[in-house]
């Protein structure tokens, strides 16, 4: 039997597994993502230099005085080494989002919030980043010990991030950021319901889920992400064992004192207890907070049951009919409605950053997301525009910032929520093609959330002021100018309806989102208690018509929409037995040092803001990267500047193929349209088969050349095109044994190649997209020195199986050489299964795949590694291959070579939150190999590069 290692070249780094997590990620990263005409300024401190564009220095200079005096306060809790990272502020997203990452050191904050304020907070949202942001900064300063240390000694920045990925958990990282946003503001998600509603709906269901289930994931059944689990385990083991419990506990871990399991025995070490006993206490911890507020919270008796879906945003068509969101597990998100028990899909939804919309008659409107053409770091948030009768939409405006859409009560016009990226937030008018009527005013220089038309003249929307505290304002339309509805607190307030005289809201109240109402006519507030036959934790997203009230609760199953008779529900007059406070569940140790609510003293103190060069650290080398890409093997010296613009790297490259040894300095600068490439590699030993034996030569390389990479993603297609070209100038030297043969010589060719891209959204359950296209062209042609060609087109083509989650996947390719070639160009045919490949002068090949799950064990070893999903992949490949003057007699080559087979593929996390997908798959040749080995049955192990 013969056994060969195929790698699946999907990532390229194999030593950086710990880039997949959360805490340590590049997946926000955009190479070359901003435009050249942004100017860029920077704060310098010696905890962090702040960049930042032109126009946002009072940003700049807030987020540097915070993360400077916050720095000193908090570093007992985390450890006192610091290194200056950098932190490039970016204004051109809509997306709200931050990270810190190593390989290289830098922060990115995004600076766009969002508006459901349950689930982040409403504390301003610059701020809000620094303070959780700032304390992975701490982390990664202070894991640089041990074992971790040693790695980064050997392989840099990335080797760090190994060693930190390998032995803390990225729930201890996010945990730890959020207790410290938490910890020194008077909000931070530890303070609010919202964030724990995933562990209380598995509570009241009664899902016992195992600690590696929680920490994994599943395909089939509801997990919260690793946020809540971390702050609980943070929370709690500051509050039992001090504040310098974790600070101890990461030290040990990241420098690996006691081996295997180096978290665990730590934790076992400074707690006296067992890690399963100390996460399990942990959980009642919090369990006991909500036990009695959940105790009536209707449990699904059902214990085999699973993930069903998300119905969100309820709106009544009449008292009969609901229009909702849907998600499940094997279906992208559609709109649906509902008459009595009955669901009819009308359209699926484009790509959008959450599932709000607003409807009136006929018509539904949402905003949808869309990146820009050219620049990664540049997106938008446009309105698109439904008619339910048809299921057809049409986008209504290009290029905006635009969140929160909602009517008039004559669907003529439109409100919604701008953010510019100035970071000022404003309400606009829109007529119902999306004109714009007028932009009111923002003297107070609130920021919008959830607006409404109350009649024709004004506008409701929960606000948020400077300091992050929320209220309700009547705006009035003509002069932008606020009346505030209700007293400002730090309580989270959003999802606004109106009828009538009548605001109906979600507030957060002590432990609990809860549904209110606001009567305008007298200014007065009550609670809106339902009849007892509600399911789900919360009351959100509420939806009224004459006669009923429906509103969203959160369960193990996913959002419910809950719908009652509004003369049924009891009014309770929201006065003084109000706690107007968030609770901080349990955990006094939020209070007990200098650093608490630190965020209410920073001092902002003027500090210089000066021009930042692009040029600053271009060549800015910082890892050594092994990489398996078979036939592939190699290590290179990385590089990247902190803006993300020059990439660079000096690697050394063996290929199995051909056996060739490669070293070469690579650059690519991005901040240009087109991106501009260069590098120079020196090859010794390629080789090529020629007319019965193989040819051997060294060669020097020069190249450069220009790539546009594209984004045409809109509405509910993913569309990429690159296109580009390189000119490489080879200079060949044959070796002793083959100079007789041929002369050396020296040639010029171009590299041209485009891409093509394009797919529908994908579920979570889903192997691929139901419908996608993959296509590639390649042509590479000698211009001076030499003649000969090459042309290889090769695609890829998606298309759905026979039941939901199955994939019908053909792949085409076509290899094209000159007839007269002189020169060996690299080969990247991909091959019939099972065989051994050459390049040969001509070759086609035909591959049809059908893919399919067929189980969800959701069950794992040793806190190691846990297996969520089994998958079968069944293939037949066809590829005809010839060659002109083969053999040593100068006949020709001609063969088929066919093969058939199955793969078995395991979808894995590894150290419970490295995905890794392998598989063993079986090979039937029905030609021979005439290249390779005997026998026609193959057995290969399919391993991603991140596999060790």
């Amino acid at each position: 039997m013969n056994k060969s290692l195929f790698v699946n070249k999907t990532l390229q780094k194999l030593l950086l597994p710990a880039l997949l997590v959360a805490a340590t990620i590049a997946r926000a990263q955009e190479f070359g993502g901003n435009p050249p005409s942004i100017k860029w300024k920077q704060v310098n401190t010696p905890a962090a230099r702040i960049i930042f564009p032109a126009g946002m220095d009072s940003a700049g200079v807030r987020v540097a005085n915070i993360v400077g005096q916050m720095n000193g306060l908090v570093k007992p809790t985390i450890g006192f080494k610091q290194k200056q990272v950098s932190i490039v502020l970016q204004n051109q997203t809509t997306i709200a989002n931050g990270y810190v990452g190593l390989a290289p050191f830098r922060s990115e904050f995004f600076l766009t919030p969002e508006q459901n304020s349950f689930d982040i907070g409403s504390l301003p949202w610059p701020q809000q980043l620094a303070i959780h942001e700032f304390r992975h900064v701490q982390q990664y300063n202070n894991f640089n010990v041990g074992l971790s240390h040693v790695l980064h000694i050997l392989f840099g920045e990335g080797g760090q991030a190994l060693g930190n990925d390998l032995s803390v958990p990225d729930w201890f990282f996010e945990g730890d950021a959020v207790f410290n946003e938490t910890h020194v503001s008077e909000q931070g998600r530890g303070r609010l319901p919202f964030f724990f509603n995933g562990y209380r709906a598995l509570w009241v269901g009664e899902r016992n889920y195992s600690y590696m289930k929680l920490r994994n994931g599943s395909y089939v059944d509801y997990t919260p992400n690793h946020y809540p689990l971390g702050y609980m385990l943070v929370a709690y083991g500051r509050q039992q064992y001090g504040d310098n419990f974790w600070k101890n506990v990461t030290h040990d871990a990241a420098a690996f004192k006691g081996g295997f399991y180096p978290f665990q025995r730590a934790v076992k070490k400074y707690a006296s207890t067992d890690f399963k006993t100390f996460t399990n206490n942990s959980l009642d911890h919090f369990k006991e907070q909500f036990s009695g507020t959940d105790a009536n919270t209707k449990p699904n008796p059902d214990a085999s049951r699973h993930f069903d879906a998300d119905r969100e945003y309820p709106a009544y068509i009449n008292d009969s009919t609901l229009i909702y969101m849907k998600t499940t597990y094997n279906h992208i998100p559609a709109f649906v409605i509902k008459t009595g028990g009955k669901e009819r899909c009308i359209s699926t939804r484009s790509s959008s950053l959450d599932n709000y919309f607003n409807y009136h008659d006929g018509k539904v409107v949402y905003a949808s997301y869309r990146p820009d053409v050219r620049w990664g770091y540049r997106n938008y948030s446009e309105l698109m525009l439904l008619d339910v009768a048809t299921g057809k939409e049409h986008r209504i405006t290009q290029k905006t910032k635009y969140f929160s859409p909602a009517f008039s009560a004559d669907g003529k016009r439109i409100v919604v929520a701008q953010v510019a990226t100035s970071g000022a937030s404003e309400l606009h008018i829109l007529n119902a093609d999306g004109g714009l009527i007028s932009a009111l005013p923002n003297p107070n220089k609130l920021f919008y959330t959830y607006p409404r038309f109350y009649g024709d003249g004004k506008l409701v929307a929960a606000v948020r002021d400077p300091e992050g505290k929320m209220s309700l304002a009547m705006i009035d339309i003509a002069t932008g100018t606020p009346k505030y509805l209700m007293p400002f607190s730090f309580r989270p307030i959003g999802f606004v309806a109106i009828k009538k005289d009548a605001v109906y809201y979600t507030q957060t109240e002590d432990v609990n989102d809860r549904l209110f109402v606001l009567k305008l006519d007298n200014n007065r507030t009550y609670e809106l208690l339902p009849t007892g036959s509600d399911t789900g934790i919360g009351h959100y997203q509420p939806a009224v018509s004459e006669d009923k009230l429906a509103w969203v609760g959160f369960t193990a199953f996913g959002y419910q929409i809950n719908e009652v008779n509004r003369k049924d529900l009891k009014w309770i007059d929201a006065g003084s037995n109000y706690v107007h406070y968030l609770p901080d569940m349990g955990i006094t140790a939020l209070k007990r040092d200098s650093s608490a609510n630190m965020l209410t003293r920073v001092v902002d103190k003027p500090l210089p803001v000066v021009p930042y060069s692009k040029a600053h650290g271009l060549f800015n080398f910082h890892s050594i990267i092994p990489d398996i890409s078979d036939p592939n093997y190699s290590f290179a010296i990385t590089g990247e500047n902190v803006l993300n613009t020059l990439q660079s790297q000096l690697s050394f490259d063996y290929n199995r193929n051909e056996g060739y040894k490669q070293f070469g300095f690579e650059a690519v600068y991005g901040a240009l349209f087109p991106y501009i490439s260069g590098g120079v590699d020196y090859t010794l030993d390629r080789r090529q088969f020629y007319k019965g034996s193989y040819v051997y030569w060294n060669e020097t390389s020069i190249h450069g050349g220009l790539q546009v990479p594209l984004n045409f993603s809109a509405g509910k297609h993913s569309t990429g095109l690159t296109f580009g070209s390189d000119l490489y100038f080879n200079q060949t030297s044959f070796q002793q044994n083959n100079a007789q043969r041929f002369a050396d010589r020296s040639y010029a060719y171009l590299n041209n190649y485009l891409s093509f891209s394009n797919q529908t959204q994908i579920a979570k359950q889903n192997i691929y997209p139901r419908l996608a296209q993959s296509i590639s062209v390649n042509y590479k042609s000698a211009v001076t020195g030499a003649a000969a060609t090459q042309l290889l087109v090769s695609g890829t083509f998606y298309f759905p199986g026979l039941v939901s989650n199955h994939s019908l996947v053909i792949n085409v390719a076509h290899q094209q050489k000159g007839k007269d070639n002189v020169i060996g160009f690299s080969n990247n045919f991909p091959f019939s299964k099972g065989y051994t490949a050459e390049s040969l002068d001509e070759m086609n090949k035909v591959g049809i795949n059908y893919h399919f799950p067929f189980a969800y064990p959701d069950a794992g070893l040793g806190n190691i590694v846990y297996l969520l999903r089994l998958r079968g992949a069944l293939f037949f490949d066809y590829t005809r291959a010839t060659a002109d003057s083969f053999f040593t007699n100068g006949s020709s080559f001609k063969q088929n070579f066919r093969s058939t087979g199955a793969t078995v593929y395991f979808d894995t996390k590894f150290f419970n939150q490295n995905s890794v997908s392998f598989g063993i798959r079986y090979s039937r040749l029905l030609d021979n190999d005439f290249f390779g080995g005997t026998g026609r049955n193959r057995i290969e192990l399919v391993l991603p590069v991140t596999f060790f």
